[in-house]
């Protein structure tokens, strides 16, 4: 396998000078083939970095019941996690020991807390209230509530927001944005604004985490109109003392986004700028997800250097999927070994993404190399790694690879989904092998997985082109037989196999275009159907669904991720907390 080597661009080099100068001048190696599908191998991503070693942790202890305390603490919480249980392991402790050292549980609660496992904190919480050990105080109550509001309990929240009125607690700001965040998380939009509304007229005053959370419950909501005139509230000096903060600017961007907005977003950005609110990583980051084209991503991300801001994970990741989406891969394995050389230690989606590049244009022994990889520096691939995977066998061409890399994703113990099945169907629709294809869209019924539009859309295509055009008509009422509503690619490939007037006609029907669409507005066959999601290029046609491909990955680590990395936690119940702990 040839090797080829990367020179590393200087760090005080603007990186976008690095890549106007032909990569090509940056590799040396002897045995190098220059042809379309150029031989990327890097010999970097061989060798594991020293951030990625795993390595022996050095403990020390004040001294030996200290040791013993640590030791304990550490078994308890190991308990926790392997029984799922947190009251049951505590019970059979306390029976042991008849009684549990306070600043243990305490420590335990705010550990969970941490770790954002909001229903262990809960549980924990919940049990501690019947104990007579344990004096429940306010500061119990409003970490409780906050755990019912972290994961959308609103039932449960009302009743311990009643509670805490019952025991002469005064309603504070932090109870009322835990309940308020729970009727969010729980869908109850209206529920949660109309305790917004109630505090900015009678109280407790919002807090600035309140006015985050109320944006991102919009946001989550697609109540775009109520988060800008709250946004515009705030930004207006007379009618607010509170002004709008790096997060809440965060959030309208990302809502910006979501909403398909990219002007406004720019706007924004630059607003920021203007009013001095420090723009960080994360405001780039939600810049850089908006493009698509790999040089206004690249511009974005020198921009960003330019500012004395350090790239993430995320920066590096979307950038590499610029690349690889364009199609070069070079570039993007060039990236990648830029954020391992900067010290950023690679998530699972950045490995995922580095592993899209190469499988969108079949590099298959490239492919092979960070898959490997990934393995090396203890991220275990995932379904969506294993798909894309099979995905370059697909797009090379090699059914024959595909086939035995399918019965190994099995083996592995992994289930196909539609996307690793529609990966399949589409390869042999591609070979025009409609025997082959027809038996994976069997096997992919027997097991019992759910059909997808674009399978249908795909096959619709096959027998089309390779019987006649009687059989995509079949397969075109298929898909809406399933109960799916064809989108204007499954229309649009109806239309272009109408060949005679008949079909064309039947084409027409079908599709619901009116009569009045006449001979001359039709070009070679073809009816004047506007349709912006068409592309020729559809290697990744069946990538976008539960696989949660790179070729769509949102780079923020889901959606509740990236919402959550926007606003952050409730720090002012940590404070609170830490005040016990003293």
């Amino acid at each position: 396998m040839p090797q080829t080597l990367f020179l590393k661009p200087f760090v005080s080099a603007p990186l976008n000078n690095w890549r106007k100068s032909n990569v090509h001048t940056n590799c040396i190696d002897a045995n190098i083939k220059m042809r379309r599908k150029m031989e990327v191998v890097c010999m970097g991503m061989l060798a594991p970095r020293k951030f990625l070693r795993k390595r022996k942790k050095v403990e020390v202890f004040r001294d030996a019941a200290d040791e013993a305390d640590q030791k304990n603490w550490r078994r308890l919480m190991n308990d926790i996690e392997e029984t799922g249980s947190a009251v049951e392991v505590l019970k059979s402790e306390r029976m042991k020991n008849q009684e549990i050292p306070k600043d243990l549980v305490l420590g335990t609660l705010v550990r969970f807390k941490q770790l954002r496992k909001w229903k262990l904190v809960s549980e924990i919480l919940e049990w501690l209230k019947t104990q007579n050990w344990w004096d429940f105080s306010e500061m119990d109550f409003l970490m409780l509530i906050t755990a019912y509001g972290k994961i959308g309990d609103f039932n449960r929240a009302e009743r311990v927001l009643s509670l805490m009125n019952k025991k002469g607690y005064a309603p504070s700001v932090i109870s009322h944005t835990a309940l308020m965040e729970a009727y969010g998380k729980g869908g109850r939009y209206n529920n949660a604004e109309a305790i917004f509304r109630r505090m900015k007229s009678s109280g407790p005053e919002p807090s600035p985490l309140t006015y985050q959370i109320i944006l991102k419950i919009f946001v989550e909501g697609c109540k775009f109109k109520e988060a800008e005139e709250i946004f515009e509230t705030l930004l207006n000096d007379k009618r607010s003392a509170l002004k709008p903060d790096q997060k809440m600017f965060h959030m309208m961007i990302y809502m910006q986004k979501k909403a398909g907005s990219y002007e406004k977003a720019r706007r924004l950005f630059a607003l920021m700028a203007e009013r001095g609110v420090p723009q960080s990583t994360v405001t780039y980051n939600s810049l850089m997800s908006f493009e698509t084209n790999y040089k206004e991503v690249s511009k974005i991300y020198d921009q960003m250097q330019r500012s004395g801001l350090k790239p993430d994970v995320i920066s590096y990741s979307l950038l590499i999927n610029a690349y690889g989406k364009a199609r070069r891969e070079e570039e993007a394995l060039a990236v990648f070994e830029e954020m391992l050389d900067a010290g950023v230690r690679p998530t699972h989606k950045a490995y995922n993404v580095l592993l899209d590049a190469f499988a969108i244009s079949g590099m298959v022994e490239q492919a092979q190399t960070v898959f490997k990889s990934m393995r090396r520096d203890r991220y275990t691939p995932d379904l969506c790694s294993y798909t894309t995977m099979l995905s370059a066998y697909v797009n090379a061409s090699d059914m024959e690879g595909a086939e035995k890399f399918f019965t190994r994703l099995k083996q592995d113990g992994l289930k196909p989904n539609d996307v690793t099945y529609g990966t399949l169907i589409k390869g042999y629709a591609r070979t025009n092998d409609i025997e082959k294809m027809m038996q994976k869209y069997e096997e992919l019924k027997i097991n019992g997985v759910k059909l997808n539009q674009k399978i249908l859309t795909t096959i619709m295509d096959a027998y089309g082109k390779n019987r006649d055009f009687g059989s995509a008509v079949v397969w075109y009422k298929e898909i809406e037989s399933c109960g799916l509503t064809p989108d204007q690619k499954a229309k649009n490939i109806l239309l272009s196999l109408a060949k005679t007037a008949e079909e064309q006609s039947e084409a027409n029907q079908l599709v619901g275009l009116v009569d009045q669409y006449s001979n001359e507005q039709r070009v070679t066959g073809v009816s004047r159907y506007d349709d912006d999601d068409d592309s020729d290029n559809d290697d990744n046609d069946l990538s976008d669904d539960e696989c949660d491909s790179p070729s769509n990955a949102n780079f923020n680590e889901g959606k509740q991720d990236e919402l959550e990395h926007l606003v952050g936690d409730n720090q002012d119940l940590e404070a609170l907390h830490m005040l016990k702990i003293c």
